[in-house]
């Protein structure tokens, strides 16, 4: 009896209450919706980012300026909170070190050393059994052209860290057949690091689901969420994902394995692939709220940024149920670029039922950076898509 006790008044004591001190390593707009969340529970919020003005600043208590690297800063935030998230995977290693010798870091550091690196992600993923398309790390031009041939010809080579939104990938094979010269000259495009070269797989289409798991060691999945990209950029993404129950099972208990043999707490989104011959296979991990569950918090009991406080805070876990089907599409700076006198046309797209409008006070539109999304839910997933899709086209 006297273990349980024990075991039980560890987690109490490592409960934050309303009114305490919530740090965030990141300040973007995902640090922003979380900080907003926050907020809401009655909690005092103060975050870390390299620019005095990023889009959490105008929305929590204090911003410590400082790079992803920067040990001082992270030490910093840290002290005097009573726990520490994060919003961005890419911090550093000594960095979260820091951090959670500090403060309670929740997630911890393990998992984000091997999700912050695509090679030891994806090799991690492999030696734990969990399923993931054919691949190979390459360290060296000359194992990449190897590796090009073992895996069919048709390969997406990806740096190990630091690339997102298509960003530090280059595509080998696909306008033309590989030869060494294109090889050769899509490993230097990327400065000559360590990558993954991951076979091209016959698509069908692309789901995520978001998992969270409490220092209790409670875990919940979101039911999944069908994602569209366009530029390797996502560009939509709806709720429900509208598949199979037995498809929709596997991928929610997928998630949940992923987030509770990393020992990981917080969020984690696992994005996967469906392939044409029915396989479920992982792509990559995010370990914070991610794009394609923005509409969570119109559609879901819980958001996903509440979701975060509660993790962060070791509450009970709130109820992922879907209320209502709904869909995001995202807004980049084209939308601003492309419109007259550089001013969206808002009012057209909020005269739409069922639309909102989230922005994250980011002052310098340029092609392909996130500035908001629209969101908007229905009564089917097609009218939520459809409907959030229109909202756009009047932007």
């Amino acid at each position: 009896m006297s273990g349980l006790s024990d075991a039980f008044q560890l987690k109490q004591s490592s409960i934050v209450r309303p009114g305490g001190l919530i740090a965030i390593l990141g300040g973007g707009q995902l640090g922003r919706m979380t900080a907003m969340a926050a907020r809401t529970m009655g909690y005092r919020v103060r975050v870390m980012d390299p620019e005095a003005t990023c889009p959490a600043s105008f929305v929590v208590d204090e911003t410590i300026v400082g790079r992803w690297d920067d040990v001082a800063a992270a030490e910093r935030l840290a002290r005097g909170a009573d726990a520490v998230t994060l919003e961005i995977e890419q911090i550093g290693v000594d960095a979260l070190a820091a951090v959670a010798a500090l403060a309670p870091l929740r997630p911890g550091v393990e998992p984000i050393r091997i999700i912050q690196d695509k090679t030891l992600q994806k090799v991690w993923l492999a030696d734990e059994g969990f399923p993931v398309g054919a691949f190979r790390v390459v360290e060296n031009e000359a194992e990449l052209q190897a590796a090009v041939a073992d895996l069919g010809g048709r390969v997406f080579l990806k740096i190990g860290r630091g690339g997102y939104d298509g960003r530090g990938q280059a595509r080998i094979g696909f306008d033309a057949p590989a030869t060494e010269e294109s090889i050769a000259a899509a490993w230097l495009s990327l400065g000559g690091r360590v990558y993954v070269a991951e076979q091209a797989l016959d698509l069908d289409f692309e789901i995520s689901v978001m998992a969270a798991r409490n220092p209790a060691g409670e875990v919940r999945s979101f039911p999944a969420a069908r994602n569209h990209h366009e530029n390797q950029i996502l560009a939509w993404s709806v709720l429900p994902a509208g598949i199979p129950a037995e498809l929709e099972s596997k991928a929610e208990a997928l998630a949940a394995a992923i987030i509770d043999r990393l020992g990981l707490e917080g969020l984690l989104c696992v994005e996967m692939f469906v392939t044409k011959q029915g396989e479920l296979l992982v792509n990559e991990l995010a370990p914070r709220p991610h794009n394609s569950y923005h509409q969570s918090e119109r559609g879901c009991v819980t958001s996903q940024f509440e979701q975060l406080v509660r993790t962060t805070c070791n509450l009970p876990l709130g109820d992922t149920s879907l209320i209502a089907p709904c869909a995001i599409v995202n807004l980049l700076g084209e939308v601003w670029l492309d419109a007259p006198g550089g001013e969206p046309n808002f009012p057209a797209a909020l005269a739409l039922p069922g639309v909102r409008l989230h922005l994250y006070e980011k002052h310098a539109p340029r092609k392909g950076r996130k500035m908001g999304h629209l969101s908007s839910i229905g009564a089917t997933a097609e009218e939520a898509l459809e409907r959030v899709l229109e909202a756009k086209r009047r932007l």
